[in-house]
Protein backbone atom coordinates (compact mmCIF):
# COMPACT_ATOMS: atom_id res chain seq x y z
CA UNK A 1 0.00 0.00 0.00
CA UNK A 2 1.08 3.55 -0.62
CA UNK A 3 1.69 5.86 2.32
CA UNK A 4 -1.57 7.60 1.47
CA UNK A 5 -4.74 5.61 1.07
CA UNK A 6 -5.74 5.30 -2.59
CA UNK A 7 -8.72 7.53 -3.20
CA UNK A 8 -8.85 8.92 0.32
CA UNK A 9 -9.93 12.27 -1.08
CA UNK A 10 -12.32 10.80 -3.65
CA UNK A 11 -15.97 11.75 -3.01
CA UNK A 12 -18.09 8.77 -1.98
CA UNK A 13 -20.47 8.88 -4.95
CA UNK A 14 -19.32 7.71 -8.38
CA UNK A 15 -21.27 8.08 -11.64
CA UNK A 16 -21.79 4.62 -13.16
CA UNK A 17 -22.18 4.95 -16.93
CA UNK A 18 -23.79 1.60 -17.71
CA UNK A 19 -27.42 2.77 -17.61
CA UNK A 20 -27.27 6.17 -19.32
CA UNK A 21 -30.52 7.66 -20.65
CA UNK A 22 -31.43 6.63 -24.18
CA UNK A 23 -33.47 8.19 -26.95
CA UNK A 24 -36.37 6.44 -28.69
CA UNK A 25 -33.98 5.21 -31.40
CA UNK A 26 -31.89 3.45 -28.75
CA UNK A 27 -28.93 5.84 -28.89
CA UNK A 28 -27.62 7.39 -25.68
CA UNK A 29 -29.15 10.81 -24.94
CA UNK A 30 -25.93 12.85 -24.93
CA UNK A 31 -27.74 16.11 -24.13
CA UNK A 32 -29.32 14.72 -20.96
CA UNK A 33 -26.09 12.91 -20.08
CA UNK A 34 -24.20 16.22 -20.43
CA UNK A 35 -26.60 17.90 -18.00
CA UNK A 36 -26.12 15.05 -15.54
CA UNK A 37 -22.33 15.30 -15.90
CA UNK A 38 -22.47 19.04 -15.18
CA UNK A 39 -24.65 18.51 -12.11
CA UNK A 40 -22.28 15.83 -10.84
CA UNK A 41 -19.16 17.97 -11.26
CA UNK A 42 -20.85 21.09 -9.88
CA UNK A 43 -21.54 19.12 -6.70
CA UNK A 44 -17.80 18.49 -6.30
CA UNK A 45 -17.95 14.84 -7.38
CA UNK A 46 -15.33 13.43 -9.72
CA UNK A 47 -15.43 9.64 -10.34
CA UNK A 48 -16.87 8.31 -13.64
CA UNK A 49 -17.01 4.58 -14.45
CA UNK A 50 -17.56 2.98 -17.86
CA UNK A 51 -16.40 -0.17 -19.68
CA UNK A 52 -15.46 -1.40 -23.14
CA UNK A 53 -18.62 -3.54 -23.22
CA UNK A 54 -21.09 -0.80 -22.17
CA UNK A 55 -22.66 -0.13 -25.55
CA UNK A 56 -22.14 3.49 -26.61
CA UNK A 57 -21.01 4.58 -23.15
CA UNK A 58 -17.37 5.38 -23.88
CA UNK A 59 -18.27 7.47 -26.94
CA UNK A 60 -21.03 9.26 -25.05
CA UNK A 61 -18.79 10.20 -22.15
CA UNK A 62 -16.26 11.66 -24.60
CA UNK A 63 -18.96 14.03 -25.84
CA UNK A 64 -20.60 14.72 -22.48
CA UNK A 65 -17.47 14.94 -20.30
CA UNK A 66 -14.06 14.73 -21.95
CA UNK A 67 -14.69 17.31 -24.68
CA UNK A 68 -16.44 19.71 -22.30
CA UNK A 69 -14.40 19.73 -19.08
CA UNK A 70 -10.70 20.03 -18.12
CA UNK A 71 -9.02 16.62 -17.83
CA UNK A 72 -7.82 17.32 -14.30
CA UNK A 73 -11.38 18.02 -13.09
CA UNK A 74 -12.46 14.38 -13.08
CA UNK A 75 -11.24 10.79 -12.86
CA UNK A 76 -12.29 8.18 -15.41
CA UNK A 77 -12.41 4.39 -15.03
CA UNK A 78 -12.98 1.81 -17.73
CA UNK A 79 -12.52 -1.94 -18.08
CA UNK A 80 -10.97 -4.63 -20.28
CA UNK A 81 -13.10 -7.73 -20.76
CA UNK A 82 -11.01 -10.75 -21.77
CA UNK A 83 -13.99 -13.03 -22.39
CA UNK A 84 -16.43 -10.90 -24.41
CA UNK A 85 -15.82 -9.27 -27.79
CA UNK A 86 -12.36 -10.79 -28.12
CA UNK A 87 -10.97 -14.11 -29.30
CA UNK A 88 -7.25 -13.99 -28.56
CA UNK A 89 -4.59 -12.01 -26.71
CA UNK A 90 -4.23 -9.34 -29.40
CA UNK A 91 -7.94 -8.61 -29.60
CA UNK A 92 -8.24 -8.52 -25.81
CA UNK A 93 -5.40 -6.02 -25.46
CA UNK A 94 -6.78 -3.96 -28.33
CA UNK A 95 -9.75 -3.12 -26.11
CA UNK A 96 -7.56 -0.71 -24.16
CA UNK A 97 -6.53 1.26 -27.23
CA UNK A 98 -10.09 1.25 -28.54
CA UNK A 99 -11.32 2.59 -25.20
CA UNK A 100 -8.65 5.28 -25.29
CA UNK A 101 -9.78 6.30 -28.77
CA UNK A 102 -13.49 6.18 -27.94
CA UNK A 103 -13.13 8.35 -24.83
CA UNK A 104 -10.36 10.66 -26.02
CA UNK A 105 -9.29 10.80 -22.38
CA UNK A 106 -5.52 10.52 -23.00
CA UNK A 107 -5.15 8.16 -20.04
CA UNK A 108 -7.35 6.38 -17.52
CA UNK A 109 -7.20 7.13 -13.82
CA UNK A 110 -8.55 3.67 -12.98
CA UNK A 111 -8.39 0.60 -15.21
CA UNK A 112 -10.04 -2.70 -14.36
CA UNK A 113 -9.94 -6.33 -15.44
CA UNK A 114 -13.66 -6.83 -15.90
CA UNK A 115 -15.95 -9.19 -13.95
CA UNK A 116 -13.59 -11.92 -12.77
CA UNK A 117 -15.43 -15.15 -11.93
CA UNK A 118 -14.71 -18.91 -12.06
CA UNK A 119 -15.70 -19.26 -15.72
CA UNK A 120 -13.38 -16.57 -17.08
CA UNK A 121 -10.54 -15.55 -14.77
CA UNK A 122 -8.18 -17.94 -16.54
CA UNK A 123 -8.46 -15.83 -19.71
CA UNK A 124 -6.72 -12.94 -17.94
CA UNK A 125 -3.76 -15.24 -17.29
CA UNK A 126 -3.85 -16.82 -20.74
CA UNK A 127 -3.78 -13.41 -22.44
CA UNK A 128 -1.18 -11.96 -20.01
CA UNK A 129 -3.52 -9.12 -19.03
CA UNK A 130 -2.07 -8.74 -15.52
CA UNK A 131 1.34 -7.89 -16.99
CA UNK A 132 -0.28 -5.75 -19.67
CA UNK A 133 -1.91 -3.37 -17.21
CA UNK A 134 1.35 -2.98 -15.31
CA UNK A 135 3.06 -2.05 -18.58
CA UNK A 136 0.34 0.50 -19.29
CA UNK A 137 0.85 2.01 -15.87
CA UNK A 138 4.61 2.23 -16.43
CA UNK A 139 3.87 4.08 -19.67
CA UNK A 140 1.61 6.55 -17.87
CA UNK A 141 -1.48 5.41 -19.77
CA UNK A 142 -3.25 4.36 -16.59
CA UNK A 143 -2.79 5.68 -13.05
CA UNK A 144 -4.20 2.77 -11.01
CA UNK A 145 -5.36 -0.74 -11.86
CA UNK A 146 -7.58 -3.33 -10.25
CA UNK A 147 -10.41 -5.70 -11.08
CA UNK A 148 -14.16 -6.08 -10.69
CA UNK A 149 -15.34 -9.34 -9.19
CA UNK A 150 -18.45 -11.57 -9.16
CA UNK A 151 -17.61 -14.74 -7.28
CA UNK A 152 -16.79 -16.34 -3.95
CA UNK A 153 -14.66 -14.88 -1.16
CA UNK A 154 -12.36 -17.89 -1.55
CA UNK A 155 -11.58 -16.99 -5.16
CA UNK A 156 -11.17 -13.33 -4.24
CA UNK A 157 -8.65 -14.29 -1.59
CA UNK A 158 -6.81 -16.44 -4.14
CA UNK A 159 -6.70 -13.61 -6.70
CA UNK A 160 -5.44 -11.03 -4.21
CA UNK A 161 -2.85 -13.48 -2.89
CA UNK A 162 -1.60 -14.23 -6.42
CA UNK A 163 -1.66 -10.53 -7.39
CA UNK A 164 -0.73 -8.58 -4.25
CA UNK A 165 0.07 -5.43 -6.28
CA UNK A 166 -3.60 -5.06 -7.25
CA UNK A 167 -4.42 -1.49 -6.21
CA UNK A 168 -8.19 -1.75 -5.69
CA UNK A 169 -11.16 -4.07 -6.23
CA UNK A 170 -14.73 -3.47 -7.32
CA UNK A 171 -17.34 -5.53 -5.46
CA UNK A 172 -21.12 -5.91 -5.40
CA UNK A 173 -22.20 -4.72 -1.96
CA UNK A 174 -25.65 -3.73 -0.73
CA UNK A 175 -27.72 -4.32 2.38
CA UNK A 176 -29.89 -6.95 0.65
CA UNK A 177 -26.86 -9.02 -0.42
CA UNK A 178 -24.81 -8.52 2.75
CA UNK A 179 -25.54 -12.08 3.92
CA UNK A 180 -26.89 -13.42 0.61
CA UNK A 181 -25.24 -16.86 0.18
CA UNK A 182 -25.08 -16.38 -3.59
CA UNK A 183 -23.39 -12.95 -3.57
CA UNK A 184 -21.63 -13.07 -0.17
CA UNK A 185 -21.13 -9.31 0.01
CA UNK A 186 -19.94 -9.31 3.63
CA UNK A 187 -17.43 -12.11 3.16
CA UNK A 188 -15.97 -10.56 -0.01
CA UNK A 189 -15.76 -7.16 1.70
CA UNK A 190 -13.87 -8.72 4.60
CA UNK A 191 -11.40 -10.44 2.25
CA UNK A 192 -10.66 -7.13 0.50
CA UNK A 193 -10.17 -5.41 3.86
CA UNK A 194 -7.87 -8.23 5.02
CA UNK A 195 -5.68 -7.57 1.98
CA UNK A 196 -5.81 -3.81 2.56
CA UNK A 197 -7.44 -3.04 -0.80
CA UNK A 198 -9.68 -0.01 -1.33
CA UNK A 199 -13.12 -0.98 -2.60
CA UNK A 200 -15.24 0.52 -5.35
CA UNK A 201 -18.82 -0.54 -4.72
CA UNK A 202 -21.08 -1.61 -7.59
CA UNK A 203 -24.80 -2.45 -7.43
CA UNK A 204 -25.40 -0.58 -4.13
CA UNK A 205 -29.10 -0.38 -5.08
CA UNK A 206 -29.09 -3.96 -6.44
CA UNK A 207 -29.87 -3.06 -10.03
CA UNK A 208 -32.49 -0.54 -8.89
CA UNK A 209 -34.52 -3.01 -6.81
CA UNK A 210 -33.61 -1.26 -3.52
CA UNK A 211 -34.99 1.97 -4.93
CA UNK A 212 -38.41 0.28 -4.78
CA UNK A 213 -37.98 -2.41 -2.10
CA UNK A 214 -40.74 -4.69 -0.76
CA UNK A 215 -43.59 -2.94 1.05
CA UNK A 216 -42.44 -3.93 4.55
CA UNK A 217 -39.00 -2.44 3.89
CA UNK A 218 -40.47 0.71 2.34
CA UNK A 219 -42.55 1.28 5.46
CA UNK A 220 -39.55 0.90 7.77
CA UNK A 221 -37.49 3.40 5.76
CA UNK A 222 -40.35 5.86 5.32
CA UNK A 223 -41.21 5.83 9.02
CA UNK A 224 -37.59 6.55 9.89
CA UNK A 225 -37.14 9.41 7.38
CA UNK A 226 -40.27 10.39 5.40
CA UNK A 227 -38.37 12.74 3.09
CA UNK A 228 -35.51 10.39 2.18
CA UNK A 229 -35.68 8.08 -0.84
CA UNK A 230 -35.25 4.34 -0.45
CA UNK A 231 -32.21 4.55 -2.74
CA UNK A 232 -30.54 7.04 -0.38
CA UNK A 233 -30.53 4.47 2.43
CA UNK A 234 -28.92 1.87 0.17
CA UNK A 235 -26.16 4.16 -1.09
CA UNK A 236 -25.37 5.74 2.28
CA UNK A 237 -25.23 2.26 3.84
CA UNK A 238 -22.28 1.17 1.72
CA UNK A 239 -20.65 4.61 1.56
CA UNK A 240 -20.45 4.56 5.37
CA UNK A 241 -18.20 1.49 5.45
CA UNK A 242 -14.46 1.63 6.07
CA UNK A 243 -12.16 1.26 3.05
CA UNK A 244 -14.64 2.46 0.43
CA UNK A 245 -13.03 4.38 -2.44
CA UNK A 246 -16.41 5.34 -3.96
CA UNK A 247 -19.91 3.97 -4.51
CA UNK A 248 -21.12 3.70 -8.10
CA UNK A 249 -24.69 4.61 -8.92
CA UNK A 250 -25.84 3.83 -12.46
CA UNK A 251 -28.02 6.90 -12.93
CA UNK A 252 -30.40 6.93 -15.90
CA UNK A 253 -31.99 10.38 -15.75
CA UNK A 254 -31.71 13.86 -14.27
CA UNK A 255 -34.20 13.03 -11.50
CA UNK A 256 -32.03 10.16 -10.23
CA UNK A 257 -28.97 12.39 -10.34
CA UNK A 258 -30.75 15.13 -8.39
CA UNK A 259 -31.89 12.65 -5.73
CA UNK A 260 -28.41 11.18 -5.31
CA UNK A 261 -26.80 14.61 -5.07
CA UNK A 262 -29.31 15.70 -2.42
CA UNK A 263 -27.72 13.40 0.16
CA UNK A 264 -24.25 12.65 -1.30
CA UNK A 265 -23.06 16.17 -2.12
CA UNK A 266 -22.40 16.65 1.59
CA UNK A 267 -22.23 12.99 2.56
CA UNK A 268 -22.75 12.06 6.18
CA UNK A 269 -22.22 8.45 7.25
CA UNK A 270 -25.07 6.57 8.88
CA UNK A 271 -25.35 7.18 12.60
CA UNK A 272 -26.13 4.43 15.12
CA UNK A 273 -29.89 5.04 14.91
CA UNK A 274 -29.83 4.83 11.10
CA UNK A 275 -27.75 1.64 11.21
CA UNK A 276 -30.51 0.09 13.31
CA UNK A 277 -33.04 1.10 10.67
CA UNK A 278 -31.02 -0.82 8.06
CA UNK A 279 -30.89 -3.85 10.37
CA UNK A 280 -34.68 -3.73 10.61
CA UNK A 281 -34.91 -3.50 6.83
CA UNK A 282 -32.59 -6.51 6.47
CA UNK A 283 -34.72 -8.45 8.96
CA UNK A 284 -37.85 -7.57 6.99
CA UNK A 285 -36.22 -8.86 3.81
CA UNK A 286 -35.17 -12.05 5.58
CA UNK A 287 -38.73 -12.57 6.84
CA UNK A 288 -40.11 -12.74 3.29
CA UNK A 289 -41.15 -16.29 2.38
CA UNK A 290 -38.44 -16.60 -0.23
CA UNK A 291 -36.83 -19.81 -1.43
CA UNK A 292 -33.40 -20.11 0.28
CA UNK A 293 -31.70 -21.46 -2.85
CA UNK A 294 -27.96 -20.75 -3.10
CA UNK A 295 -27.65 -21.77 -6.74
CA UNK A 296 -25.27 -24.63 -6.00
CA UNK A 297 -26.97 -26.72 -8.76
CA UNK A 298 -26.60 -30.01 -6.89
CA UNK A 299 -30.28 -30.61 -7.65
CA UNK A 300 -29.66 -30.25 -11.39
CA UNK A 301 -27.10 -33.03 -11.33
CA UNK A 302 -29.67 -35.44 -9.91
CA UNK A 303 -32.78 -34.27 -11.81
CA UNK A 304 -33.76 -36.82 -14.52
CA UNK A 305 -35.73 -34.09 -16.33
CA UNK A 306 -32.85 -31.58 -16.15
CA UNK A 307 -35.20 -28.84 -14.92
CA UNK A 308 -33.27 -25.56 -14.31
CA UNK A 309 -34.39 -25.51 -10.68
CA UNK A 310 -32.15 -22.71 -9.28
CA UNK A 311 -33.05 -20.38 -12.14
CA UNK A 312 -36.76 -21.08 -11.65
CA UNK A 313 -36.45 -20.41 -7.92
CA UNK A 314 -34.62 -17.16 -8.64
CA UNK A 315 -37.55 -16.06 -10.81
CA UNK A 316 -40.03 -16.91 -8.04
CA UNK A 317 -37.93 -14.92 -5.56
CA UNK A 318 -38.27 -11.88 -7.78
CA UNK A 319 -41.97 -12.04 -7.01
CA UNK A 320 -41.70 -12.98 -3.35
CA UNK A 321 -38.95 -10.57 -2.33
CA UNK A 322 -39.17 -7.75 -4.82
CA UNK A 323 -42.87 -7.96 -5.77
CA UNK A 324 -41.79 -7.64 -9.40
CA UNK A 325 -44.11 -9.88 -11.38
CA UNK A 326 -43.03 -8.76 -14.84
CA UNK A 327 -39.36 -9.31 -14.10
CA UNK A 328 -40.14 -12.70 -12.56
CA UNK A 329 -42.08 -13.91 -15.59
CA UNK A 330 -39.33 -12.75 -17.94
CA UNK A 331 -36.76 -14.55 -15.79
CA UNK A 332 -38.81 -17.73 -15.85
CA UNK A 333 -39.27 -17.59 -19.62
CA UNK A 334 -35.50 -17.24 -20.11
CA UNK A 335 -34.76 -20.02 -17.64
CA UNK A 336 -36.97 -22.62 -19.32
CA UNK A 337 -36.39 -21.64 -22.94
CA UNK A 338 -35.52 -24.89 -24.74
CA UNK A 339 -35.71 -26.80 -21.44
CA UNK A 340 -38.28 -28.45 -19.22
CA UNK A 341 -40.27 -26.13 -16.97
CA UNK A 342 -41.41 -26.54 -13.39
CA UNK A 343 -44.43 -28.57 -14.50
CA UNK A 344 -42.16 -31.35 -15.78
CA UNK A 345 -41.26 -32.42 -12.23
CA UNK A 346 -41.70 -36.18 -11.67
CA UNK A 347 -41.62 -35.80 -7.86
CA UNK A 348 -38.88 -38.45 -7.72
CA UNK A 349 -37.24 -36.74 -4.76
CA UNK A 350 -33.64 -36.97 -5.96
CA UNK A 351 -33.31 -33.16 -5.89
CA UNK A 352 -34.43 -32.96 -2.26
CA UNK A 353 -31.94 -35.61 -1.23
CA UNK A 354 -29.16 -33.58 -2.89
CA UNK A 355 -30.17 -30.11 -1.62
CA UNK A 356 -27.81 -28.83 1.13
CA UNK A 357 -30.39 -26.17 2.08
CA UNK A 358 -33.09 -28.85 2.71
CA UNK A 359 -35.56 -27.03 0.46
CA UNK A 360 -38.86 -28.88 -0.20
CA UNK A 361 -38.02 -28.69 -3.89
CA UNK A 362 -40.99 -30.71 -5.15
CA UNK A 363 -43.49 -28.51 -3.32
CA UNK A 364 -41.83 -25.28 -4.39
CA UNK A 365 -41.59 -26.43 -8.01
CA UNK A 366 -45.32 -27.21 -7.97
CA UNK A 367 -45.89 -23.71 -6.63
CA UNK A 368 -43.78 -22.25 -9.45
CA UNK A 369 -45.58 -24.36 -12.05
CA UNK A 370 -48.92 -22.95 -10.89
CA UNK A 371 -47.70 -19.35 -10.64
CA UNK A 372 -45.91 -19.30 -13.99
CA UNK A 373 -48.48 -21.38 -15.92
Amino acid sequence: MNEHYLGENTPKLGFGLMRLPRLENGEIDVAQTSTMVDMFLDAGLTYFDTAFVYEGSEEAIRKALVERHPRESYTLATKLNAWLFCHDEASAKQQFYTSLERTGAGYFDYYLLHALQPTNYGKYDEYHIWDFVKELKAQGLIRHWGFSFHASPELLDEMLTLHPDTEFVQLQINYADWENPEVQSRACYEVARKHGKPIVVMEPVKGGTLATPPRAVREILKNAAPDMSAASWAIRYVASMDGILTVLSGMSNIEQMADNLSYMKDFKPLNAEEENVIKKAQAALAAVDSIPCTGCHYCNKECPMQIPIPEIFSARNSQLIWENDERARNQYARAVKGKNGADACLACGQCEAACPQHIPVITRLAECAEIFA
